[in-house]
């Protein structure tokens, strides 16, 4: 007897369809799984067999083969468990189940009960994409729902069984999905006092998603200041709340009672963090921070206290919004378009121009220091910022300070004017205009060019700083509401280029 059932693979954050073949034939009672499983997949044979038998269902004493294809795709994870459960079923019941029409993913326990897997939700939507009915464990049913696919949940195998009898009806899984959150009121730039230029730096940062390096003295607010940047950023469309959902579903972080990414994400790895758990990799060549990051906020706090490797790992996705982990086992593309926030001192005790403490670090000390971010990596940080500690008048007495709702009104406004003008391209903020979208957006007046040209003469800036200028600039003058790109818009961009830590 011959069964063929469906499944999926998850691989980086997509599905790939895998078709389970189940063969029994005359001979030496065996079960033998074939199609380059690998772990828990390899495993599945065992999972299976134990949960049938302890479901009352005997398998017949015949030389059964389980074939996963495509063969030369690696199959790892526990999730063809049941697709293997239902064909063996079907074949030591002689059944002929009615499951051309759907697609199976769910661990099995060795009594027979279904459990959840990680990566429901991009299987769910790849079911939806294929028009076929999902049939998982009831622990996943809400998240695959979410995908608007036919999903069905159950609790045990033998209910799987009795739904595609037809001895049971079961209606599908319905999940309401409102993709409009509310803002998190809990952290306020209000509490932010002083800073103004640098509360205007960091509304140019998220406006355009310009990536920002704040550099002070310790307790000036660099933390506290990046904690908020959430508060400011707009609201994640239908396109970025799946794609996050999907990263989230396969690293099992999707939260049961809510499996929907609504909130950017804010990830903030210790400095002892490696290049891997950064960048992602390992022997299953899994996603890192930068793809957890992905349409968030990618926190980078004491900058300069990271390896130097690991800061380097950063210089292909900060370029190319994705990752390319390849590992002997696999090779997989993560997308990884965050905004960096780095904030580090100026020196290693911290104090380097502070007006209130005297440095203690030699010349070499600050200079080995610094020498942990390379030029190419400074190059890729669009504004830099130097952070001043701030008089007490300002600490105590109620100023005009910036709050998150004015702040985000401006950005909100900014996106807009981008998505109207970037709505017939492939791309969304201004940090990714390519050499052709800076011709057509970021014309420059005969002073401006004045400007730009002593300024790469002065600093020595490269042809990527010069882009990046243009890019900050174009920012400005959407926050100004202005069509052209002024002098004065120029040489804020060029303000944020340049760092005042000389030593």
């Amino acid at each position: 007897m011959f069964v063929k059932l469906k499944g999926a693979l998850v691989v980086g954050i997509e599905a790939r369809p895998i078709t389970v073949e189940i063969d029994a034939t005359r001979g030496l009672p065996s079960l033998n799984i074939i199609g380059l499983a690998q772990g828990a997949a390899k495993e599945s044979k065992d999972r299976a067999i134990h949960a049938l038998s302890n479901s009352d269902i005997k398998l017949p004493p015949k030389k059964i083969t389980i074939n996963l294809a495509p063969a030369d795709l690696k199959k790892e994870g526990s999730g063809f468990d049941l697709p293997i459960a239902v064909g063996l079923s079907a074949i030591s019941l002689g059944l002929k189940l009615p499951v051309d029409n759907y697609l199976f993913a769910a661990e099995l326990s060795l009594d027979g009960r279904l459990k959840g897997i990680n990566g429901i939700f991009p299987i769910g939507v790849f079911a939806r994409k294929m028009g076929l009915k999902l049939v998982v464990s009831r622990k996943n049913a809400k998240e695959a729902a979410l995908t608007k696919a036919s999903v069905f949940g159950f609790d045990h195998l033998l209910e799987v069984l009795s739904f595609l009898k037809g001895e049971i009806e079961k209606e599908p899984e319905r999940a309401d999905i409102d993709f409009v959150d509310s803002y998190d009121d809990g952290l306020d730039f209000s509490s932010v006092k002083g800073q103004l230029k640098v509360k205007r730096a960091v509304v140019i940062a998220v406006s355009g998603f310009h990536n920002i390096l704040l550099v002070g003295p310790p307790g000036v607010g660099k933390s506290m200041i990046a904690k908020r940047i959430p508060s400011i950023m707009p609201r994640m469309n239908e396109k970025e709340i799946l794609e996050t959902t999907k990263i989230y579903s396969v690293c099992g972080l999707l939260d049961r009672d809510r499996p929907l990414m609504l909130k950017r994400p804010f990830r903030s790895p210790h400095t002892g963090a490696s290049d891997v758990s950064l960048i992602g990799g390992g022997a299953k060549a899994t996603p890192g921070e930068i793809t957890l990051a992905h349409n968030g906020v990618l926190f980078l706090d004491e900058f300069a206290e990271f390896k130097r490797n690991v800061i380097e790992s950063l210089r292909q996705p900060l370029e190319d919004g994705k990752i390319t982990v390849s590992r002997a086992t696999a090779k997989v593309t993560y997308p990884a378009r965050f905004l960096l926030v780095a904030a580090m001192n100026p020196c290693p005790c911290g104090y380097y121009g502070s007006k209130r403490k005297t440095c203690s670090c030699t010349i070499n000390q600050i200079k080995k220091y610094r020498s942990k971010l390379s030029g190419p990596i400074l190059d890729r940080i669009d504004l830099q910022v130097n952070v001043p500690e701030v008089d007490y008048d300002k600490l105590v007495f109620k100023s005009d300070d910036m709050d998150s709702a004015s702040m985000r009104e401006i950005v909100e406004r900014v996106v807009d004017i981008q998505k109207d003008r970037f709505k017939d391209e492939p791309i969304d903020y201004n940090s990714q205009m390519e050499q052709n979208h800076l011709e057509r957006f970021c014309r420059l007046d005969d002073e401006s060019h004045r400007i730009l040209n002593v300024a790469l003469q002065r600093f020595g800036f490269s042809a990527r700083s010069y882009s990046k200028i243009l890019k900050i600039a174009r920012t400005i003058a959407d926050i100004e509401q202005e069509d052209k790109i002024k002098p004065s818009h120029i040489k804020e961009a060029i303000s944020y280029r340049i760092l005042d830590w000389d030593v």
